[in-house]
């Protein structure tokens, strides 16, 4: 009798794609991470999907999701173990739990507010997107030169991501 290879604990995080995003899926990968260690879904040590999860679950390239993670390795937030997968080994400054939890009480009262003046996710989503660029720009004292079409230099347009474990 052979003996069984042991059972990896599973992610704590499925990723997802939004193909209508025109961001690269990649980069998409990369900021699931980012995002889910931010809101404290992921923490240090916690293993990644593997490459072949990946891939069945998003039916991508497996060179696409190695290049997500040798991303995330060059910026010291994960880290291959062969044979083992890829583990979360760094972390982003995050807000704790309360905090985050009244945050999102007073972002919900905001869509709210805004579903009742008639925007649609995507109307929110830019205007969102635009509020933060002004506060970037306020914040770290840039001139917030404008790009071609009106927008700030390096704006994107498309809509917005959803991050792994993101709460609906």
């Amino acid at each position: 009798m052979g003996h069984a290879r042991p059972a990896q604990a599973e992610s704590p995080i499925a990723f997802r794609l939004d193909q209508g995003s025109g961001v690269p899926t990649y980069r998409q990968l990369v900021h699931q991470v980012e995002q889910s260690l931010r809101l404290g879904y992921l923490k240090e040590g916690d293993r990644l999907p593997t490459v072949k999860e990946a891939v069945e679950s998003l039916v991508i390239n497996p060179n696409t999701v190695l290049k997500a993670y040798r991303e995330l390795e060059h910026r010291g937030l994960a880290a291959g173990r062969p044979g083992l997968g890829t583990f979360v080994a760094g972390t982003l400054r995050r807000v704790g739990v309360a905090e985050q939890a009244a945050l999102r009480k007073s972002l919900l009262a905001w869509l709210s507010s805004a579903d009742e003046a008639g925007l649609d996710p995507d109307g929110m989503a830019a205007l969102f997107s635009a509020a933060l660029r002004d506060f970037a720009e306020r914040r770290d004292g840039t001139s917030g030169r404008r790009g071609a079409g009106g927008r700030p230099a390096g704006a994107r347009t498309g809509r917005g991501r959803r991050a792994a474990g993101e709460v609906a």
